[in-house]
């Protein structure tokens, strides 16, 4: 996998908007939507810690999207995001129809971090965007970011 300077730099900016949803008290996850033509049309964090569960990144883009690209906007977009789409958020990205997926970290990574920290994992199943979504193109993960989001969920716990 290679990926361009554009490429890390929207990954990079994931990962940033991961560290202020952690800063503000919130789980560290962030995501950026990139046009055809590389504009950012759309970036958010996660918020759920006001107790709705469903308000990850990867969730408001597929929601923005579908009211706001043309069906063959979304599907030449990129979505950047600081950890791998949950099964939720694979399965909304596939249906409004959006383009390739670049994750930073995946569910994989995460869930062997939660266990040698001894955190009980989530509620939902940690499948792999491919299981849910296989016609999705996906990249990732990309080990130059690894210890920074490591880090993030390092803090997130507390461990």
């Amino acid at each position: 996998m290679t990926l361009s300077d554009a490429d890390l730099a929207h990954l990079t900016r994931a990962v940033e908007l991961a560290r202020e949803a952690l800063d503000d008290g919130d789980e560290p996850y962030g995501s950026v939507l990139v046009d055809a033509a590389g504009q950012v049309r759309f970036e958010d964090r996660n918020r759920v810690k006001d107790g709705d569960e469903t308000r990850h990144p990867e969730f408001e883009i597929a929601r923005w999207s579908a009211n706001h690209l043309t069906p063959d906007e979304r599907a030449e977009s990129t979505v950047y995001t600081s950890g791998e789409h949950c099964p939720m958020c694979a399965a909304a990205h596939a249906w409004v129809g959006l383009g390739r997926i670049v994750y930073a970290t995946s569910s994989a990574q995460t869930g062997a971090w939660l266990a040698e920290w001894g955190i009980p994992a989530g509620p939902v199943a940690p499948l792999p965007i491919a299981t849910v979504a296989p016609g999705v193109p996906v990249e990732g993960p990309v080990p130059e970011l690894a210890d920074e989001v490591r880090e993030l969920q390092r803090r997130r716990f507390g461990a």
